[in-house]
């Protein structure tokens, strides 16, 4: 057993990988190069399997949030802003300004852009929620159809 695997969903295959301290990634498949392979530790293997049973409970409609130990690398302010996106609730959306000004950065909104699509964790940090200034839908590592099919999902009203 390893503890990174595939897993096939209704917005296309993602992949899951994790170390012994949590979850370390859910990313596209067709979108990312080098996918990670997690430490293969038992602990590793359990948390990947969480995520694969969580994240089929929530494409069923049978989860509204996840809960999962995470394994989160980046920057101070990276961490803070893949943070705030667990805090968006299901159902709504967010611009990246208003996202930028809630963490009382009002002018960190490209910033923030770049953080979001930096994401290591799609789906369980909600990066989907994050839309553009006029309500538009933009830029998502799995496709802005997968982004779209999200947030029907979730019931999100878009502008």
């Amino acid at each position: 057993m390893s503890s990174h695997r595939r897993l096939v969903s209704p917005v296309g295959p993602l992949h899951l990988a994790a170390n012994d301290t949590g979850l370390t990634h859910v990313v596209w498949l067709q979108r990312d190069h080098g996918l990670p392979t997690g430490d293969g530790s038992a602990v590793a293997i359990r948390i990947v399997d969480q995520a694969a049973t969580q994240l089929g409970e929530y494409f069923a409609g049978r989860r509204d949030h996840f809960d999962l130990p995470l394994a989160l690398a980046g920057t101070e302010l990276r961490l803070a802003i893949w943070q705030a996106l667990a805090r968006i609730p299901r159902g709504r959306t967010i611009t990246y300004g208003e996202l930028a000004a809630r963490m009382g950065r009002p002018r960190a909104g490209r910033f923030v852009g770049s953080a979001v699509g930096a994401n290591p964790l799609s789906i369980i940090l909600p990066c989907h929620r994050v839309i553009g200034a006029d309500g538009s839908l933009r830029g998502y590592a799995g496709g802005l159809p997968a982004k779209s099919w999200l947030l029907a999902h979730e019931g999100a009203c878009l502008i």
